[in-house]
């Protein structure tokens, strides 16, 4: 008997989108990235999320065009570089209105769709999604921004990808995950409806979250936080000290859903160190309030670790973008560890002191070399275990778990009794900060004196 082989079909691959960038620099809004390192970013982003970028132009305004927001000039001289390149997408760098979004699909009509910066981080941020809470938070925030901005930008959400975690429809050749699987004309009263329910699932998942972050007070082990600007080596830096398995790529948003591992500091004592999304600079309003639960897990931290990338050329201006979001999300009173991270890329050390000067404790590391770590592990066992920081304290009797727990592990200085709560001045270990802070308050000076 004779037998024919079979031919295995090769797996189906489809073609890069191809995409041109806009970027537009308003004068009288300055950015923390000159515009050249902004378009540079956005770039980035475009390959992350599987297109091809074929070309780049910007202009600089005094005030956007109220109709396409760049001039009607810039708007004809796009019209034919997109013709002589054959691009499909348009890619603004910012973060385009409604408004703008119509005018700009009617002048170009079916020659090219036009997306912008928001919606191309939402799209890379759905096919990082890997749980359940990541999905959800993603598609909450894509129906949130998508709402206002029903056209025919939005078409590809109709088309559905394989692959699992949710991910559908398309961006660029590889698809937009999250919603997906929703017509042009989806009804707005559905959408609003997908939005509360979406919501609700979300406070299902924050609630689950918190008896998980009581579980962690009760068993009084500190939790670490690696902040940072994505693909700064956050991830890489978690499996350094953790000797644990987190995916790591050299791409941007890498990580997306927060992964926790336990870390065995020098002196034996141990810490929760978790790896939390990356920030970006003009990262989306809908993503912040969509990922409120998993950036609670940074305000409920006890110490921030912020991993600095400092052989990229803007990496002084990705620490303030990170500074700003931390204090937009209310976490710039948790004490911070400042890492250099991947000073093996550098040649000139003497960059580190000039550069870097203005940023308070900086500690020098590679943590793909594992150079410094130890130093590192040393410094945050010194601000869990060793650190006491001074603290004004008015706390309800009804928190007697919280009273104790300051004499068994703080210092009292001071202790005033009055009807209902108690006044403490005193000293307290740097894990223990963010479990007080609800109850601090500033004293007067004569208090003080006292």
């Amino acid at each position: 008997m004779c037998f024919m082989a079979k031919k295995i079909p090769e797996p189906t691959t489809y073609p890069r989108e191809r995409a041109y960038l806009i970027g537009v620099e308003l004068r009288n809004e300055p950015s923390l990235l000159r515009l050249e390192d902004s378009l540079s970013e956005l770039s980035l982003l475009a390959d992350t999320a599987g297109l091809e970028v074929v070309g780049e132009t910007w202009q600089r305004l005094d005030h956007p065009n109220p109709d396409t927001f760049v001039g009607s000039g810039k708007v004809e001289e796009i019209k034919a570089l997109v013709e002589e390149l054959s691009a499909e997408l348009l890619i603004f760098d910012i973060e385009l209105s409604p408004r703008h979004l119509r005018e700009l699909e009617q002048r170009f009509g079916n020659q090219v769709r036009v997306i912008d910066r928001t919606t191309l981080i939402l799209d890379i941020f759905a096919q990082h999604a890997h749980t359940r809470e990541g999905s959800l938070q993603v598609e909450l925030a894509q129906y949130e921004y998508r709402l206002p901005r029903l056209t025919r930008a939005w078409t590809h959400l109709a088309r559905q990808a394989g692959g699992g975690g949710g991910r559908t429809g398309s961006v660029g050749g590889v698809g937009l995950r999250g919603p997906g699987e929703t017509q042009l004309e989806v009804d707005r009263r559905e959408i609003r409806k997908r939005i509360t329910n979406l919501k609700l699932e979300l406070d299902k998942v924050r609630a689950h979250r918190m008896r998980h972050r009581v579980q962690r007070r009760r068993s009084q082990i500190p939790v670490v936080a690696l902040v940072g600007y994505t693909n700064a080596g956050k991830s890489t830096l978690l499996n350094a000290l953790a000797s644990s398995d987190v995916y790591v790529a050299n791409q941007l948003f890498a990580t997306l859903d927060p992964t926790t591992r336990r870390v065995t500091l020098p002196k034996g004592h141990t810490a929760l160190m978790t790896d939390t999304v990356g920030f970006i600079q003009k990262l989306p309003t809908q993503l912040v309030a969509a990922f409120r639960a998993t950036l609670e897990e940074i305000n409920e931290a006890d110490l921030l670790i912020h991993v600095i990338d400092c052989s990229h050329p803007n990496a002084l201006a990705q620490w303030q973008s990170v500074q700003f979001t931390l204090k937009e999300i209310g976490a710039q009173s948790i004490p911070v560890i400042n890492v250099l991270n991947k000073i093996d890329l550098l040649e000139n050390k003497e960059y580190l002191y000039t550069e870097f000067e203005q940023i308070p404790g900086t500690l020098q590391i590679s943590a793909l070399r594992k150079t410094g770590l130890k130093e590192l592990a040393q410094a945050i066992e010194g601000m869990l275990y060793e650190t006491l920081i001074p603290v004004n304290l008015k706390i309800p009797y009804r928190e007697g778990q919280l009273i104790s727990l300051f004499y068994d592990q703080g210092q009292v200085v001071k202790a005033e009794h009055s009807r209902g709560h108690i006044i403490l001045q005193g000293y307290i270990p740097g894990r223990l900060v963010t479990s007080f802070q609800p109850y601090s308050i500033q004293l007067s000076p004569s208090d003080q004196k006292e």
